[in-house]
């Protein structure tokens, strides 16, 4: 694979620092330990010189990357796609059945497999793809893998990968102590990027709001009029929470996605297009929307439950200020809560406006279409149905991601009620199928 082709491909004209360096570390070392804040490329980082050592002309799988979360999975294969380059790649994780993910190992005959501990393990236990050729494996945020809930699994995935001969780990936060079964050795460079006097980067501008009450939705509700079409997401400490702060903040009129591992996965999925599509401008989620999400245009972190400790802290505040961007990040305190100790970077005070306009519908909606990839549907067929059937000009359709088996399109919210006049019953690529609003 050719680098150089791979970036025109992303469309990236020049490399960071520490994906420069990364790069010519994994070129030299058999292993590495990668230390670099959220948002700084680290998926790129570790993906171009691991494709570099595919044998593209192999139908063997090559290499295993273990990610947390399902979310992560999907994001990393589709990094892994558009690098191209003849790369075969398949995610495998929990949420769906695992007998058709076997059916796509057969079909695809991935180099690359991608996928969450235990389902990984399903498997590598099922002998559902040969570990023989496996020399190369990847643990990202190898912290939160190696928190002790996971351990035993990715022992497991070790233990059933005996080939390995490389392996890179990879976090935005150190972990105290790599275990023993991962056999990091002296040939490990360890690559730190983290400046361990700076929690945040110094372009995330962090401030406290007081709520005068121990119920905070009243407060939560203003700050959030007070943003106006500001995208933000909610970090908030329970499932249960997620339900209740979702449900206040949808009486009160704004557009919001809900998010967490108690829901299904089709229900995640869709929460995330909504938001990152720009169909709602709020999300409420537990910590799992710490790691893995690649949401370039997050403007605000409010903390409505305080973060337990500091890597939670530093992974919350990491969904904003992505790249070279700005964010701001909102510790949001009751009356009998103060700012957490492991909290040692300069706190402002934030005063709520006495006047904030009331919330407005954001500029896009967004539609789940029951076809995908598997039915040969590309973003292409979906353009092209939308302004051809659906009268849509260009700049009237926005994002549009396809996966396996249903899609997702986000188009302009004030010609949302003509577009379903006009494909009502109509089919697309042939196929009829539903399109419906993602609610």
């Amino acid at each position: 694979m050719n680098t150089n082709e791979a970036l025109r491909r992303l469309g990236i004209d020049e490399l960071n620092y520490m994906q420069q360096e990364c790069i010519a570390a994994y070129r030299k070392n058999n292993n590495i330990i990668l230390i670099s804040p959220t948002g700084s490329g680290k998926t790129l980082a570790y993906l171009l010189p691991l494709a570099e050592q595919i044998d593209c002309a192999s139908h063997e799988v090559q290499a295993v990357v273990v990610v947390p979360s399902r979310e992560l999975a999907r994001q990393t294969h589709q990094v892994l796609q558009q690098i191209g380059g003849g790369i075969r790649s398949v995610a495998v994780y929990g949420g769906r059945p695992a007998m058709e993910e076997h059916r796509t190992i057969k079909s695809v005959q991935p180099h690359v497999i991608i996928g969450t501990p235990g389902r990984l393990v399903d498997h590598l236990d099922k002998e559902n793809f040969s570990s023989a050729f496996v020399d190369k494996l990847v643990i990202d945020e190898f912290d939160k893998c190696l928190e002790l809930g996971f351990q035993d699994e990715i022992k497991s995935v070790l233990d059933a990968l005996p080939r390995v001969e490389r392996k890179m780990l990879l976090s935005a936060t150190d972990c105290p102590e790599i275990p023993l079964f991962v056999s990091v050795d002296d040939n490990t460079k360890k690559l730190n990027y983290s400046d361990e006097d700076e929690q945040i980067p110094d372009r995330i501008a962090l401030y406290a709001v007081k709520s005068p009450i121990k119920d905070k939705l009243e407060t939560l509700g203003q700050m959030l009029c007070a943003f106006g079409q500001q995208s933000s997401i909610i970090f908030v400490g329970f499932r249960e929470s997620v339900d209740r702060v979702t449900q206040f903040l949808k009486r009160q009129g704004f557009f919001v996605s809900d998010f967490h591992g108690g829901m299904d996965q089709d229900l995640r999925e869709r929460a995330l297009f909504r938001f990152a599509s720009g169909a709602c401008n709020i999300m409420v989620s537990t910590d799992l929307a710490a790691r893995g999400l690649d949401i370039p245009e997050v403007d605000n972190i409010i903390h409505y439950h305080l973060p337990i400790d500091e890597a939670s802290f530093v992974h919350r505040n990491g969904r904003t200020a992505r790249w070279d961007k700005t964010g701001n990040s909102y510790l949001l305190l009751g009356p009998e809560e103060y700012i957490p100790t492991f909290i040692e970077c300069e706190v402002g005070d934030y005063s709520l406006p006495s006047h904030t306009s009331a919330p407005q519908p954001p500029k896009w909606e967004s539609l789940y279409i029951g076809r995908g990839k598997k039915e040969k549907l590309s973003k292409g067929d979906i353009a092209g149905f939308m302004m051809k059937i659906g009268g849509l000009q260009k700049d009237e359709v926005g994002r549009i991601d396809v996966r396996d088996h249903c899609a997702y399109v986000s188009v302009l919210r004030s010609r949302i009620k003509e577009l379903m006049i006009r494909i009502k019953g109509q089919r697309i690529k042939g196929m009829k199928t539903i399109i419906e609003p993602t609610k």
